[in-house]
């Protein structure tokens, strides 16, 4: 029965991920990147400026910095260090020059995400702000266009439930504190009908009330404990990451070369059809997506809480999400695992990443563990808490703002972060990747249809800006 379910899972998610919304992600970043002058080039400078100082008299929830880190804590996740280790295992290490390429163009779609935010957000009289796809789809397409956003809605606060938000990231920090305390399994328990370590276990429970303390306090929590934990752990991971480019750096260009080539040729080691440029080409772009959501919609719902009355400002903003967790944060866990070679020795997930920093770091093996375990439970604790931001935010557009099933989504979503280390592996990463296509449609379609306001809103911006 496990196994038919499993089939079908692993069936439906290649339906979904297929060329079709492979090219409409690729086309909808490449129509935005050529009507917007290769913003994402011209315009990183500013941005990256924007990104640290907030604007004093805009109105929103939190800040625009507070905003980004919200983003940036759902994005900067397992996508990063686990993500990142299955799409080279599958697709070869070309799926990381594709990953590469779909955060370029997906920098342009991030930015008109943030720009419809804030141009279409509602703010009621208590101050208290609703914005994301379902706002830019009602206000901007218009009222007969409500139910694509209620769709984008109700598979919003399914990623949030059943895919990024809860079960991968779990499953991550399970893995990594079990593969650090209890790698040989050696103290077990049986629950829920299989053997697990104790380290899960506790683990489990521990990650489990953290949530629920810091969720029940809203964005502004959120926030805060983001604005925190985001840009420390993001700087102690990438310094890992550079200690091992440096370490190996006459190994870097023929690392770089093997990816580029991979990327049109496929992995050998594969074979079959698996070795084909395509599978490369899906697993990258997929995971790519997965890691920094650009065109899935999620991070326009952080950024209309922002406090700007600028929606290019905040869409510049926006964009160095995408900047900082694919083109940087992913392609250095990438170099680390082709470099150090563990992506082709038969291991699974985390363990990938963990050895390659085992053999790429100039520290004993147990440093080396353990300070990639910090940087997982971490990165991964942070995006749950920035999931249960997004799926709330759906519920309120899905029940036109009802309280009640807002707080019981809250608590269904804590439910699921208990339950999330029990699930499979392979389960949990194509659940995941279904809502997230599922999600990503309705935005798509948003985002080519209101292309035109993009360039209008950016355009008068800069003139603005210039005179």
């Amino acid at each position: 029965m496990f196994e038919q379910i499993n089939n079908f899972i692993t069936w439906f998610d290649g339906v979904v991920w297929g060329l079709p919304l492979i090219i409409l992600i690729l086309i909808t970043g490449f129509l935005l990147t050529v009507r917007l002058g290769l913003l994402q080039v011209r315009h990183l400078g500013k941005a990256l400026k924007f990104m640290v100082k907030n604007e004093d008299d805009g109105h929103g929830e939190v800040t625009s910095f507070g905003a980004l880190c919200t983003a940036l804590s759902a994005t900067i996740g397992t996508g990063n260090i686990v993500g990142v280790a299955t799409a080279i295992a599958a697709g070869g290490p070309g799926a990381l020059f594709w990953m590469v390429v779909a955060a370029f163009f997906g920098m342009a779609t991030k930015y008109a995400e943030g720009l419809l935010a804030i141009k279409y957000r509602t703010i009621d009289e208590n101050g208290h702000v609703l914005g994301g796809p379902f706002y830019y789809i009602e206000n901007g397409m218009g009222k007969q266009w409500r139910w694509l956003g209620k769709i984008f809605a109700f598979f919003g606060a399914g990623v949030g439930l059943f895919g990024i938000g809860t079960f991968t990231q779990v499953n991550g920090i399970a893995s990594a504190i079990k593969n650090f305390f209890d790698p040989d399994m050696l103290h077990t328990v049986n629950l829920f009908g299989g053997t697990y370590s104790w380290a899960t276990v506790i683990s489990c429970l521990v990650l489990t009330v953290c949530v629920g303390l810091v969720v029940i306090g809203g964005i502004q929590r959120i926030s805060k404990v983001s604005q925190i934990v985001v840009p420390f752990m993001a700087v102690l991971y990438v310094a890992l990451a550079l200690i091992i480019m440096v370490t190996h750096i006459t190994a870097i260009p023929g690392a770089i070369v093997t990816i580029v080539k991979s990327a049109f040729t496929g992995s050998a080691l594969a074979g079959g059809v698996m070795g084909t440029m395509v599978v490369a080409m899906q697993k990258g772009i997929a995971r790519g997506i997965f890691s920094n959501e650009s065109g899935l919609g999620s991070a326009p719902i952080a950024a209309a809480a922002a406090q700007t009355k600028e929606p290019v400002r905040q869409g510049l903003v926006s964009m160095t999400g995408t900047f900082i967790d694919t083109i940087v944060i992913c392609t250095m866990t990438g170099l680390s695992i082709v470099i150090t070679g563990t992506w082709n020795t038969g291991l699974e997930g985390v363990e990938i990443t963990t050895a390659a920093f085992q053999q790429g770091l100039p520290f004993p093996p147990i440093f080396a563990s353990f300070a990639l375990m910090l940087c997982l439970v971490f990165f991964a604790f942070t995006t749950i808490l920035g999931w249960d931001y997004y799926g709330e935010r759906c519920l309120e557009y899905l029940f036109n703002r009802n309280q009640k099933a807002v707080k019981t989504y809250r608590w269904l979503y804590i439910l699921c972060v208990f339950f999330g280390p029990y699930m499979t592996v392979a389960a949990v990463w194509n659940i995941a990747d279904i809502f997230n296509a599922l999600m990503a449609f309705p935005n798509l379609i948003a985002l080519l249809t209101l292309s035109g306001v993009v360039v209008k809103e950016t355009k008068d911006y800069f003139n603005r800006m210039n005179a």
